[in-house]
């Protein structure tokens, strides 16, 4: 019965193994180096669960896991010993632990193949440090991040997003030096840090810049010249007034998205006729005048084969001091106009 039980068991990992296009042999290595203290699914070999365990340390984890959960402990370093076999990690959820800075150490470097690598929620006081030249994605929001190690990001030129929001970064620790090499950024998020300036040193490659929730007071002139594929801009919360910055400084014809709620504008900011969402909710502005901030002339918006007609969708101006009705002006420019909340 023993030796017939074993036969089954084997051709079950074979079958396995054919819908998993993983090897036989690995497939049994993977499932018998699982740790007790964690789940290692048959029908998804490569990925193992060990979180909301309540672990203090990280176990063993098997050679040919690609797929690492640990989210949800009590965890403050990382074992280099217990990743020593997983040389195939491509993923690692590490959120909601009690990870430090010194708990890091050289570990992550080794992994030549690890993508995206979440570090939310934890007590990291830097960057860690050195990383892997394979990573893609890198969430370390809500931590105590301060610095940024010179370097850092060099030769990281498959990295497209960084999370940093709800840190403790201030502009001495943003800047041209600690964030060179990120040539393929997308996305960056310094959202809800201590920045009293618009960061320095970001590569043109970023498209979604996040800044929400800082203490902005200033836009340079000419600051997005040097980012001509924004497309997506958020400064909710900051402290921006109408004289801190050009009036046409978000004239850009990348930017399709852009959010300056709860500032301290007093006039609608120019646009570019390319522009589809603008939020500037709860601000000082008292006036909507649809003449000075139509991006085209009114013959231009009748033409409707024109390629500069206004694509301007959403636009909310509530929490500020106008009184309805909106201006007749601003309806004939912005004819695609489908949601205005005021």
């Amino acid at each position: 019965m023993a030796r017939l039980q074993n036969l089954l068991c084997i051709v079950c990992l074979l079958g396995l193994a054919a819908t998993q296009d993983m090897p036989y042999e690995e497939l049994a290595a993977q499932i018998q180096a699982c740790p007790k203290e964690c789940r290692c699914p048959p029908n998804f070999p490569r990925a193992v669960y060990c979180d909301n365990k309540g672990l203090k340390n990280l176990p063993k984890i098997p050679p040919y896991t690609w797929y690492l959960y640990l989210q949800n402990n009590l965890i403050e370093a990382l074992s280099s010993n217990a990743l020593q076999n997983a040389t195939q990690l491509r993923w690692i959820n590490l959120n909601r632990n009690k990870i430090t800075s010194e708990g890091v150490g050289g570990v992550l470097s080794s992994m030549t193949n690890l993508a995206h690598l979440y570090m939310d929620d934890n007590l990291l006081s830097s960057v860690p440090s050195p990383l892997p030249a394979s990573l893609e994605h890198l969430r370390l929001s809500r931590n105590r991040i301060s610095k940024i190690p010179a370097g850092v990001f060099v030769g990281l030129e498959k990295l497209s997003l960084l999370d940093l929001q709800g840190n403790k970064l201030m502009d001495d620790a943003v800047t041209e030096v600690s964030l060179k090499g990120l040539n393929s950024l997308v996305q960056i998020n310094l959202a809800k840090n201590q920045l009293s300036k618009m960061p320095l040193g970001l590569p043109p490659s970023t498209t979604q810049l996040y800044l929400d929730g800082n203490n902005i007071d200033k836009i340079p002139a000419g600051y997005f010249k040097g980012l001509p594929k924004v497309a997506f801009l958020r400064l909710n919360n900051n402290k921006l007034g109408s004289s801190g910055f050009p009036k046409d400084v978000f004239n850009r014809s990348s930017i399709l998205d852009l959010q300056l709620s709860y500032n301290q504008l007093t006039e609608v900011p120019l646009i570019s006729s390319g522009l589809e969402h603008l939020h500037l909710d709860h601000n000082k502005i008292t006036y909507v005048n649809g003449s000075k901030i139509c991006p085209v002339s009114v013959d231009a918006v009748d033409d409707s084969l024109n390629e500069s007609v206004p694509q301007l969708r959403y636009l909310r101006l509530d929490g500020n001091e106008i009184n309805p009705p909106i201006p007749r002006d601003v309806i004939t420019c912005f004819r695609f106009l489908r949601s205005i909340v005021i």
